[in-house]
């Protein structure tokens, strides 16, 4: 049994991301200093302006004030001209609405319907109980109160978790039911060796994350009213580290400039969710989770950038400066320009309350070094350069690499 943990361990990235990215996981030390970790880097030459990839997400949440306002697919977040939107039914407590048929079907088949609909959350062959008007009700009944706390909440790791479970459990039923409904899986899969959504997620780095004994209820008040059984499968140490990659790894989607009107919050900055998007997060419509750009480090200097050209949320990786084969491919994880009116020494220090707020390490990418070194004195409020990347790795993962000396 070792072996074989070893070998899908050690396995994984020699099959994962597909070659035809153009990408490869490597491990090595990050030229930002995040430590020794997994990272992208170029499986050939590229230049200025070169496409290195697209990247479909496994989950997107579109930001909720845009939500309530029904100008925004919430699967692929499109923007979606006046009358033309196909609307969830009035009866179901998460409103939603799609920019086509194949929107709203990939949407329901994958998350929507076990989450937010009385629909049978298993394709209508498979043998199950009948399910009386009481237990309906009290599905009902769990799914908006669900429903309300993510509303009231307003971070979307919550839903973004919720989501990735219910396509756990559409892409095992799928594998299972040859008659299940048919949603093509879009995002970068491993090429051989049977690895799947769960063996991606595992192996992403996260944020030790205390939700809400609120929040971990009435999740599992709806799976277990959709699917009794499946509440068992998300203990709270799981759920902590569901949302922590969640938050660790989303990618704020912006595109066409991005937007300019969304809500002030009265949370402290500290406590503000943050999405890696060199726009800045208060541009963005909406996030995903990228199981490829994930492993994209942060440089307030990148030699890559996302791209969202096409108005949706397919992630385009574009190179920033000619980028070698072999070399870490890094983006801004935050908005590294100098705003008008802000000195240098301001933007960095912003820049790095960013980073140390949003993913809890101190940025000394070669922009930041370069920048301290030329400082005369230290910028009171900075982010002390000894603070360490508070990020981890599942605990599986890190007791074998660390025998392997690969971490």
């Amino acid at each position: 049994m070792a072996l074989q943990v070893k070998d899908r361990v050690s396995a994984y990235f020699d099959y994962f991301p597909p070659k035809s990215m153009g990408v490869a996981i490597v491990t090595q030390d990050s030229t930002s200093s995040q430590g020794s970790r997994k990272v992208l880097v170029a499986s050939k030459d590229y230049q200025p302006g070169d496409l290195i990839y697209k990247e479909q997400p496994v989950a997107t949440v579109l930001d909720n004030d845009l939500r309530r306002q029904g100008t925004y697919c919430t699967h692929c977040l499109r923007h979606i001209e006046k009358g033309m939107a196909i609307p969830s039914s009035p009866s179901e407590p998460f409103p939603s609405v799609w920019c086509s048929k194949d929107c709203q079907l990939k949407s329901r088949t994958q998350y929507h319907s076990l989450l937010f609909t009385l629909d049978p959350p298993l394709p209508p062959d498979v043998p199950t109980p009948p399910v009386s008007p009481q237990e309906l009700e009290e599905r009902r009944k769990a799914q908006s109160l669900f429903a309300e706390y993510l509303v009231k909440n307003g971070n979307a790791a919550p839903l973004l978790a919720a989501k990735f479970i219910a396509r756990q459990v559409q892409n095992e039923t799928s594998k299972l039911m040859a008659s299940a409904p048919s949603t093509e899986i879009d995002y970068p899969t491993a090429e051989g060796g049977d690895y799947g959504l769960t063996d991606h997620l595992e192996r992403l780095r996260f944020l030790e994350i205390v939700p809400s004994p609120e929040e971990m209820r009435l999740l599992t008040d709806v799976l277990q009213h959709a699917l009794p059984g499946l509440e068992q499968f998300v203990t709270d140490e799981r759920h902590a580290v569901l949302l922590g990659k969640m938050a660790y790894n989303a990618f704020g989607v912006c595109y066409g400039g991005g937007r300019t009107d969304k809500p002030e919050t009265d949370k402290r900055p500290e406590d503000v969710e943050k999405t890696r998007t060199p726009y800045g997060t208060a541009k963005q419509i909406g996030c995903g989770l990228y199981v490829v750009s994930a492993y994209l480090v942060h440089s307030c200097a990148p030699n890559a950038r996302p791209s969202f050209s096409n108005g949706t949320a397919e992630l385009h990786l574009i190179a920033n400066k000619p980028i070698k084969k072999g070399d870490e491919i890094s983006v801004a994880y935050v908005d590294v320009t100098q705003h008008e009116g802000e000195s240098a020494v301001d933007a960095r220090t912003r820049r790095r309350k960013e980073i140390a707020r949003g993913w809890r390490f101190a940025c000394k990418c070669s922009k930041c070094m370069a920048e301290s070194e030329a400082a005369e004195t230290p910028t009171e409020g900075d982010v002390p350069e000894t603070q360490k990347d508070e990020s981890k790795v599942d605990s599986v993962l890190t007791s074998f690499e660390e025998k392997e000396g690969k971490i």
